[in-house]
């Protein structure tokens, strides 16, 4: 695997100049971008900012979130902003239930059939489509697809340059059949982006913020690393925490934290 890459969700606060000058500053490759803070300094800028500093963006996230009205065109504008940035993995939430509906299985056939809809315009920009399973307590309103089984059976009728699987350890660890699935996974070579985050316990009362950095929770991270490798993946390996308690302490220090936990579980 290439090497570290802190995505920008772990120092939420640090603002993106002083997160690429902190990444430059302790030797790191690459980082992980989301869209919204990117919108918000200005992709043409952020681009910019990025490129000159020598880092590549190993991801941008996020696209999907298919159960909204307007997902088509939102997506192809995520697929534009991932190729003006650089990176060729766009990070894709499915999105929950529509609105009034218990139909689960109807949602995931939607969430295929708009995957597909959108590789021609991923292709076009050489941007790969990256389907991201959520832990099942998510399933509702964020994101139907929760296991990697699922993600690989929706990416299976695409190209696998143009649509693969993110491989998140706070999203799977809890499942026993995640080995033969990333052993699949890698024979197929779907594997678009490797993420680390621990499993706090007790969670927080906002779930999604139960992120842990790695080394600070329940799950067997070496396990995974060594799983992932075993398939041959060779990409960058990006720490992505959401908690409040990370967010609120000073970038350099979450950075340095973040790299000790990725080096514990990877090298």
């Amino acid at each position: 695997m290439k090497s570290f890459s802190l995505n920008q969700a772990t120092t939420k606060r640090w603002p993106l100049d002083e997160l690429v000058a902190g990444c430059v500053a302790a030797g790191v490759e690459a980082v992980g971008l989301w869209r919204e803070e990117v919108t918000d300094y200005g992709t043409e800028k952020a681009a910019s900012l990025v490129r000159d500093s020598g880092l590549t963006v190993s991801s941008l996230c996020r696209g999907g979130f298919f159960h909204d009205a307007g997902w088509y065109d939102e997506n192809r504008r995520a697929i534009e902003q991932a190729h003006d940035l650089g990176t060729d993995t766009l990070v894709l939430v499915s999105g929950g239930l529509p609105d009034g509906s218990r139909d689960i299985d109807g949602a995931r056939r939607h969430v295929g059939e708009a995957i597909g809809a959108l590789v021609p315009d991923a292709q076009a920009a050489g941007v790969r489509l990256a389907i991201e399973p959520l832990h099942p307590m998510f399933a509702s309103d964020r994101c139907v697809v929760s296991t990697l089984d699922q993600a690989l059976q929706l990416a299976s009728p695409y190209p696998a340059d143009a649509v693969g699987v993110v491989i998140d350890t706070y999203h799977l660890w809890w499942d026993d059949t995640v080995w033969d699935g990333i052993a699949l996974a890698g024979q197929e070579n779907r594997i678009a982006a490797f993420q680390l985050a621990d499993w706090i316990t007790p969670l927080p009362s906002g779930v999604l913020l139960g992120r842990g950095l790695p080394g600070t929770g329940a799950i067997d991270m070496r396990r995974f690393a060594q799983a992932v490798r075993e398939t041959g993946y060779d990409g960058y390996v990006e720490v992505e925490v959401f908690h409040e308690d990370v967010w609120s302490r000073p970038g350099p220090a979450v950075l340095a934290e973040a790299i000790a936990g990725y080096e514990a579980a990877v090298a």
